[in-house]
């Protein structure tokens, strides 16, 4: 039986295998017949073993009891024998292996042999596994052969010197001669690794990138034969003449034009020809394409080629290959900043990717949509983009519904606009808004006085037909509760008006409390809005106090803390309940966005002493200790202090204070931010506050500054083992683009041993489209915070 049935054999039987334990039986067998015939040392069962050996190694066994063998086989005068060893060398070494040290003289003598098969295994073999130490000893043999007459060996000597290149950079001035005269072969296998040589050697220079800048009117010639030379058979793909070529040229030229008028200004024709007359009917030709539009927009371009090359990306959505269509938005979103007008052409063709079935084409349509929204097209796109918010997979409504609101933020054509437009995505996604949807909303609302009585009755009455939207049932609680007056008065000439009884809103508000729908964050706004009723009805107070009282013994606590409060003012201060229950003043919005978690994102502003506001009116005979009485509802003392004579009657302390109905909390100061990651528009700032002598909480707030939301965002930690870490849940993974938004995560430490803290913490995101990831090292903490006194809070 010949050598080569054998391997056959071998092949047929482990196929055969009809279990993983009989093909393991298999091998082992056949590896220990092959380390038999290693030791008999005959040459010829060496190679056909060695063969069959590199079969066991593909199937993913063990196979490195062979590597002594392929050095052996390098070594042999027999051609057949070099083959083998050479083929095992690139498979089974490795630059980390010592056994690659031994086949480096064997490389050299072999690259000057007489035959050029023998040189083009060596060749292939340095080209592939080559280490650091084989590219400085053999870098002049590789050199000598790209002067050499065989084009065949020019070739491979070429890719070799690219290896050596990528292992060595500063060898890269050993090649830069040979590889400019290169660029004058006829041969395309020679030319296409002379483009590939002066690539490399100009993303890794200046210097030499300064250099081949002489060279674009010789690529350019390359190029243009390429594109109107007639039909080769040999270099042919779908009509296109050696695309792969021209794709290699046309990245070069990208990199030599990139920021230089003259080169840009000696490529542009060129670039119009081949945009012009390649067919992008087959893909050879719409790779092409695709890189003559990537070259056109990263150099210095005129404005009409850059139209040119927009429009030859419209083209790519109307294909039928969704890969083609997927490239092309995705380079549409890099230039759809600085050539917005000409991609706002094809707006109508990226509005209907929207409807493809793949779920990253919608993605990126998603995106490209939002970024083509501006003043003149925010209802036509706003449109669009509200059917797809009903229609779309899940994993894209939050980021829908945070492009939706920051468009409409910036671009609201009316007040009203922008109210209608924000409830009908709470309507449709109401699950899926971030945290600072409903302080935004609720912030829109107040502003806007005018439309007070519409806005009540819409939520109202889509409370009425959907509770499960938590989101749009708190804001419609809240409403309810500041403008309920203007609910029952049914005068809205806005809409039809409807009569409504204070027994049904009621209704509706004791549905949100007793719906297993419903948060607990909602209960609670749902009870407040109740008992902010109580002040604005006439006829139902009774249920109202009845409503309250039945939630003083709930088991969550924060429903039961406000019903023992809203409880006592029905009791021991119902003469003061209609001041501390009117309706809440305008307000500021001092931050483009709000965060929902355990560090809150609001600052609560001083109220301003020199100017009488409308509460004070409500009881001016009142005397500081029936002030003091109020701010403590549950009765600590019975008679508390008075306050002093000189005192004003209404005081910043006092204000305060009134914010937190269980009396004597007192506010804590906020340590400035530390700015510890700024990069990609992503700034990420560090807060620390410290607890207890142990305890640190550690806020970490990222802004995105950048004309495009950052997604995927997360951050992970890791401090010292003698500190015990704990990190809450984040407040979103969305920054909105252009400082609209905030996402907070709070982390935990505790340092029993009182060590020096210091934090590792990785960032992930992702940002036009790109994932980006980078790590971020923490030594020393704001030295004011750490080694200030804990200040507690009695409860």
């Amino acid at each position: 039986m010949s050598p080569s049935v054998r391997l056959q054999e071998m092949i047929r039987v482990i196929r055969s295998a009809r279990t993983q334990g009989e093909e393991r039986g298999i091998i082992q067998r056949e590896c220990a017949d092959i380390r038999a015939q290693f030791r008999q040392g005959d040459n010829g069962v060496r190679s056909h073993s060695l063969a069959k050996l590199l079969y066991v190694h593909m199937l993913g066994y063990p196979a490195h009891f062979g590597q002594m063998e392929c050095v052996r086989l390098i070594a042999s005068p027999r051609y057949n024998e070099k083959r083998i060893g050479y083929l095992g060398a690139m498979m089974l070494l490795d630059e980390k292996q010592d056994a690659s040290l031994l086949i480096t003289n064997s490389i050299k003598n072999d690259l000057s042999h007489s035959s050029q098969y023998v040189q083009s295994l060596a060749l292939c073999t340095l080209g592939c596994m080559g280490s650091a130490e084989m590219c400085r000893d053999l870098a002049p043999e590789i050199e000598r052969l790209l002067r050499a007459s065989n084009s065949y060996i020019k070739k491979k000597a070429t890719l070799c010197a690219v290896h050596i290149i990528r292992k060595v950079p500063e060898l890269g001035e050993l090649f830069t001669p040979s590889a400019r005269s290169l660029l004058s072969e006829k041969n395309h296998g020679v030319l296409h690794g002379a483009v590939i040589l002066i690539t490399e050697l100009c993303e890794r220079n200046s210097d030499t990138l300064g250099l081949f800048r002489k060279a674009v009117p010789e690529l350019v010639q390359i190029m243009r034969s390429l594109v109107t030379s007639s039909y080769s058979p040999e270099h042919n793909i779908a009509g296109v003449s050696d695309p792969f070529l021209q794709v290699r040229i046309l990245r070069l030229l990208r990199i030599l034009g990139h920021n230089n008028d003259s080169a840009s200004e000696a490529m542009n024709d060129l670039l119009a020809q081949v945009a012009t007359n390649t067919d992008s009917s087959k893909t050879a030709g719409s790779a092409v394409l695709y890189e003559t539009v990537l070259t056109i927009m990263d150099i210095n371009s005129e404005s009409g080629l850059r139209v040119l090359a927009v429009n030859i990306l419209g083209r790519f959505l109307l294909n039928n290959d969704r890969n083609i269509r997927y490239i092309s938005m995705t380079s549409l979103q890099k230039i759809v900043q600085t050539d917005h007008n000409a991609v706002q052409r094809h707006r109508g063709t990226i509005v209907d990717c929207l409807k493809d079935q793949d779920t990253s084409v919608k993605r990126r349509a998603l995106d490209l949509s939002l970024a083509l929204v501006s003043a003149v097209n925010i209802r036509s796109m706003m449109k669009e983009l509200l059917i797809f918010l009903s229609t779309c997979p899940p994993e894209l409504r939050s980021q829908t519904a945070s492009g939706i609101f920051n468009a409409a933020e910036r671009y609201a054509p009316s007040k009203r606009w922008h109210i209608d437009t924000i409830m009908h995505v709470l309507t449709t996604a109401g699950g899926d808004v971030r945290d600072e949807t409903v302080p935004n909303l609720i912030q829109l609302i107040t502003a806007t006085s005018e439309l007070h009585c519409y806005t009540v009755h819409k939520l109202y009455h889509a409370l009425l037909k959907d509770i499960s939207q938590q989101s749009l049932v708190q804001v419609a609680c809240w409403c309810i509760g500041e403008y309920g007056d203007l609910l029952l008065k049914g005068e809205c000439e806005e809409i039809e008006p409807v009569e409504v009884t204070e027994d049904d809103v009621l209704d509706a508000l004791e549905t949100v409390l007793q719906s297993h729908m419903s948060s607990p964050a909602t209960r609670g706004f749902a009870l407040t809005a109740t008992m902010k009723l109580s002040t604005r009805i006439t006829d139902n107070v009774d249920r109202i106090r009845s409503i309250v009282s039945i939630y003083g013994s709930c088991i969550d606590l924060e429903l039961q803390q406000r019903a023992v409060e809203y409880n006592a003012l029905f009791k021991k201060y119902d003469h003061m309940r209609a001041a501390v229950l009117e309706r809440m003043p305008v307000m500021d919005k001092n931050s483009p966005g709000h965060t929902n978690g355990d560090i809150s994102g609001e600052l609560i502003k001083e109220l301003d002493t020199s100017k009488p506001k409308p509460a004070e009116t409500g009881f001016p005979s009142e005397s500081a200790s029936q002030v003091c009485d109020l701010l403590d509802l549950l009765g600590g003392t019975d008679t508390p202090s008075p306050a002093p004579a000189s005192a004003p009657p209404t005081t910043t302390s006092s204000a305060v204070d009134l914010l937190d109905l269980l009396g004597g909390l007192e506010p804590t100061s906020v340590a400035p931010n530390v700015i510890v990651y700024e990069k990609n528009g992503l700034t990420l700032k560090l807060q620390c506050d410290r607890q207890t002598e142990t305890d640190v909480t550690v806020t970490l707030i990222g802004s995105n500054s950048s004309l495009n939301d950052i997604t995927n965002f997360t951050l992970q930690a890791a401090v010292p083992k003698s500190v015990q870490l704990q990190m809450k849940a984040p407040s979103g993974n969305v920054i909105p683009a252009q400082g609209l938004g905030q996402v907070t995560q709070t982390v935990l430490l505790n340092n029993p041993n009182k060590v020096s803290l210091k934090m590792r913490v990785r960032v992930s995101f992702s940002h036009q489209g790109t994932m980006c990831q980078d790590t971020v090292q923490i030594d020393s903490f704001p030295s004011d915070v750490l080694n200030a006194q804990p200040s507690f809070s009695p409860l």
